[in-house]
């Protein structure tokens, strides 16, 4: 009788145990492969602004409450979220822009052009800035000739390496950098409208889209090889909108996806998939009602599918959603979503990966996708030096070192652009992960297939001897390692 009772005790427990275990590795396994968001631990020292990643793994962040910038370093894992804040440089005086246009150069300078707001204060100003982390310098750069306009203005870094701006507010034309001597060569005849509120996506063929704001519904492609704007195919329908005020009509992000479509975002509900093959458009899902991108920032994941902000009209709450080639589904949403609009939103693509989050406060977010990017998608290393030297310069060579796409978009008002190789050290007795810094690009590029690329790393001077292994990493996607001995 004893042993049947101990029996009859057991075999409930043994089956609580049991479906305890399963709840809990089904609740592991989910957590893993879901999508979340992590605070970056120590507050930001501002209001941070406009993130971009430079060469060398730091995030330049806008302080957009006194026009200094700060850089965060990731910890020696390679993880951001217990990164530190470092002040970087002074810049020029009189100077705090808001919405503005941005870049990182094939040098790997950083470059920021006007300001729609400066000090707070509506300004559409011709002002601009160049940083060099070499030196930690910043240094003013003219304006095109006749120029008395920027503002929150449109930005783009061609295949060949050229930074093209455009002006804000009534002009048609754009500007070519001479990165040298800090001067500008006007292109771009044959805009059907001005440039106001529109965005720029490079393309793989080397052309340049937008969607015009006040020409609806009609879009243009830019060619650099004649410096003229065409028009290409028509939206099937418009998908700006001025939310009922008196404005130029807005419009959201246009992002290039690995399969080599544009996915564009409406200011209204709307949105829209661009073929550069055959320069055609298609319909997209559309938001939920009363959801628009009028301003607002995506980023292209790994996985191949796009993180986009959208709230009200210029109003919050924000909610997030993810386009994975098909349908818009509801993404997590960081801590502040319900007091942010859309427009407060910037958002850059990580190493690692990640996606790093601004909103205009202390608080930066970091958004880890779930999914995992396609083989055929990753940069591949075919030449590379077996042993480096800290503080030299090497040069790497390979395929699809730029990526697939820009990487992050907002439009006007902002660009994050990761379409550039890192090269990304790990020292095999400790683990450490660090970054050399990278520039003489052979290309901008991207999507360029089985074309090989090149670009030159300087190993820092700070980075841990030994065995190692190194990656190239573009817009998130890292290469298969290769060995490598720092000395």
């Amino acid at each position: 009788m004893t042993h049947m009772k101990n029996l009859k005790t057991a075999e409930p427990n043994r089956f609580y145990k049991l479906k305890l275990l399963l709840i809990v590795v089904i609740t592991c396994c989910s957590l893993a492969s879901a999508q979340s968001w992590r605070p970056v631990a120590l507050p930001f020292p501002g209001k941070a602004g406009t993130a971009l990643l430079r060469t060398d793994g730091f995030v330049m962040v806008e302080d957009k409450s006194s026009g200094v910038w700060w850089f965060l370093a990731p910890d020696n894992t390679g993880d951001y979220s217990n990164g530190i804040w470092a002040l970087a440089g002074l810049p020029i005086a009189n100077y705090d822009p808001e919405d503005f246009a941005s870049a990182i150069l094939p040098d790997s300078r950083m470059i920021v052009e006007g300001g729609e707001y400066n000090f707070g204060v509506r300004a559409d100003t011709n002002r601009g800035e160049i940083f060099d982390e070499k030196t930690g310098l910043w240094t003013e750069v003219s304006p095109p000739t006749g120029w008395d306009k920027i503002g929150g203005a449109q930005s783009v870094v061609l295949s060949d390496g050229t930074f093209m701006l455009a002006e804000c507010c009534h002009h048609t034309e754009e500007a070519l950098l001479d990165p040298t001597t800090l001067t500008w060569t006007s292109t771009g005849t044959g805009k059907a409208d001005s440039n106001s509120e529109e965005g720029w996506t490079l393309l793989p063929n080397g052309k340049v889209l937008t969607v015009d704001t006040q020409n609806a519904p009609h879009t243009e492609l830019y060619d650099p090889g004649t410096g003229k704007w065409s028009l290409t195919g028509d939206l099937p329908f418009d998908i700006t909108n001025n939310c009922g005020r008196n404005i130029v009509p807005e419009v959201g992000p246009a992002v290039l996806r690995p399969n080599g479509t544009v996915f564009a975002t409406g200011g209204n509900e709307k949105t829209a998939i661009y073929t550069p093959s055959t320069g055609t458009w298609k319909a997209g899902p559309s938001f939920p009602s009363g959801y628009v991108v009028a301003d607002g920032p995506a980023a292209l994941l790994p996985n191949g599918n796009v993180l986009v902000q959208a709230s009200p009209c210029f109003s919050p709450p924000s909610l997030f959603f993810k386009f994975d080639g098909t349908t818009l589904t509801s993404a997590p949403a960081p801590p502040r979503a319900p007091f942010d609009k859309s427009g407060q939103g910037r958002m850059v693509l990580l190493p690692n990966g990640h996606v790093l989050f601004t909103d205009g406060s202390s608080d930066v977010e970091i958004y880890i996708p779930g999914g995992s990017p396609k083989d055929a998608w990753l940069p591949t290393i075919t030449s590379y030096p077996a042993t480096v030297t800290r503080g030299k310069a090497y040069k790497v060579k390979g395929t699809q070192l730029n990526g697939l796409s820009q990487g992050a978009a907002y439009g006007d008002d902002a660009q994050s652009a990761t379409n550039f190789p890192l090269v990304r050290f790990t020292n095999n007795a400790t683990g450490h992960k660090s970054y050399a810094r990278t520039k003489n690009f052979s290309t901008m590029g991207v999507a360029t297939g089985n074309t090989i690329e090149s670009a030159t790393f300087i190993p820092s001077t700070a980075m841990e001897t030994g065995a190692s292994t190194m990656v190239v990493v573009a817009n998130g996607l890292a290469s298969a390692s290769v060995s490598v001995t720092v000395q």
